[in-house]
């Protein structure tokens, strides 16, 4: 046997080359191995890292040995060129289906399974379909979202080397209000120009107003700032960050939709926390629609963090009690308590023993029992309970629940991290019609009655309704590209992992 024969045969098994080669056929690359290599060198379109795929050497290799006047190529080299493209395309099938990560490893507690995607087993079928690169394009996740967000990738791609940044927007001494002076109103200008917010015809500007205004304000608006016109601190920060690094916003929320659990069943809550926004998604047939839309609150970024996770809602408790937590009774109320016992009936508190007794009195001996964990406290139903009148229940390990509450103003706020980790909703009511849509006895007006009657009720759902904790920086809307703080540092976190995957991935290629 010839030493390029015993090559193929160490490489692919006893069988001939015809029969295990699927990349090459008369000794020639097929159509589907300059397909291959050009998906490859396409990969950053998805946000993907064409160099975690040997995409260069790969297309520089196919696309030679398929010159009419190449030297023909001896077994092994067919072999190793077959076997070293059939693994890359496997790595970036999979990539593409279901990330890069596992999320568990950077914060986000998905519990739903992961699919039993095969990408050999799906490669394979790809390389037997009579459209291959169609066949291929279907293991990206099928979301609107997931295709808008490449279109943006790509249009901040093109921004990258644009000379609106090329230098940085001069520092203000104060807030920049409409009507003011401001050395930075051309490059201003231009920057809005370039972002679409301002349109490419407006003159050039002599002040700070009018429709230099208007386009602060829309890009206030996809920056998730209120918009106001006035520049501050905020404002011009987020002016002054570049293409590039929100091209890597989108390419961390592509990331993101790999692995996030889609939408199960005819109903979803769904929570992103950077965007302090809640949408509620009904399917109807192939579309799903967003039935209701509304602010929240969610935990505090410095020490209480909302957690990212996917449960079941599956129960409704109108006029809950709500039963105060280890950390907060120990941290702040039996604290509060003892410096003024008063605060318990102010606050319509009790205490609830081991054999379920209440009493409503201060002691020493009760406050010593509840931190010892030997009783409760919990807050009545009524206008200063912390729960507000309703609280959707989705059971799980981190006791977050959502919630109303008597802090309404809080949802004025631009930015909403102020709870202890439970998310606050701004219209309970049309949550709650929301999630009892299989249960048409549950009109509005009945649910309002039950918000308010003072009496704690809890109604199980006749169908759970999937809810998602979710984070994502970067979305689309109305063909509008929106933009959100890194308020939990989750963005960094997974870049990093990202980076070190690639890292990784360079230091085993031959």
């Amino acid at each position: 046997m010839s030493g390029a024969a015993i090559a193929l045969w160490l490489c692919c098994g006893s069988a001939t080359a015809a029969e295990t080669l699927r990349w090459f056929e008369a000794q020639k690359p097929k159509i589907q191995a300059r397909q291959a290599v050009n998906l490859l060198a396409a990969a950053a379109t998805h946000g993907l890292e064409p160099q975690d795929y040997n995409a260069s050497a790969l297309r520089q290799s196919v696309m030679a040995a398929m010159q009419t006047q190449a030297p023909v190529p001896t077994a092994a080299a067919m072999a190793h060129l077959d076997q070293a493209l059939t693994v890359a395309m496997e790595r970036y099938l999979s990539d593409l289906h279901r990330g890069r990560v596992d999320p568990q490893k950077i914060r986000h507690n998905f519990s739903a399974p992961r699919d039993a995607f095969d990408a050999a087993l799906y490669l394979q079928s790809a390389l037997a379909a009579p459209r291959f690169s169609e066949a291929l394009a279907e293991a990206a996740p099928h979301l609107q979202l997931y295709e808008q967000l490449r279109t943006a990738l790509a249009s901040y791609r093109e921004r990258v080397d644009d000379p609106a940044w090329r230098h940085p927007l001069p520092p203000l001494a104060r807030k920049l209000q409409p009507g003011q002076a401001y050395a930075g109103l051309a490059v201003l200008a231009e920057r809005l120009s370039v972002l679409g917010d301002l349109p490419a015809d407006t003159p050039a500007p002599t002040s700070y107003k009018g429709a230099v205004v208007e386009a602060v304000k829309a890009f206030q608006k996809r920056h998730g700032l209120g918009a106001d016109g006035v520049i501050g601190k905020t404002t011009l920060a987020q002016l002054q960050v570049t293409p590039a690094a929100r091209a890597r916003q989108i390419e961390l929320a592509l990331e993101r939709l790999r692995w996030t659990p889609l939408q199960k069943g005819p109903r979803m809550v769904v929570i992103n926390l950077p965007e302090f926004a809640l949408r509620a998604y009904e399917a109807q047939g192939d579309s799903i629609e967003i039935a209701q839309e509304m602010k929240v609150v969610v935990g505090k970024a410095l020490d209480t963090r909302t957690p990212l996770f996917n449960e079941q809602m599956r129960f409704i408790e109108f006029s809950p009690y709500w039963n105060v937590p280890p950390s907060i009774l120990r941290n702040e109320i039996v604290p509060q308590l003892r410096r003024d016992p008063a605060y318990l009936t102010r606050e319509g508190m009790e205490f609830v023993l081991d054999d379920g007794s209440v009493s409503r009195t201060v002691t020493p001996a009760l406050l010593k029992a509840v931190l010892a964990g030997e009783a409760r406290l919990r807050q009545r139903p009524g206008p200063k309970n912390a729960l507000g009148d309703i609280k959707f229940v989705f059971p799980n390990t981190e006791n977050i629940y959502l919630h109303h509450t008597p802090a309404t103003q809080l949802f004025e706020r631009d930015r909403r991290d102020f709870s202890h980790g439970c998310i606050r909703v701004e219209h309970p009511a049309a949550l709650a019609k929301f999630v009892l849509g299989g249960m048409p006895q549950w009109t509005e007006p009945r649910i309002k009655k039950a918000m308010t009657k003072g009496e704690s009720f809890t109604l199980k759902l006749a169908e759970p309704v999937p809810v998602l904790i979710t984070y994502g920086t970067a979305l689309v809307r109305d063909d509008q590209t929106y933009f959100f703080e890194d308020i939990y540092g989750l963005d960094r976190l997974l870049d990093a992992a990202l980076r070190e995957h690639s890292r990784r991935l360079s230091g085993t290629k031959g």
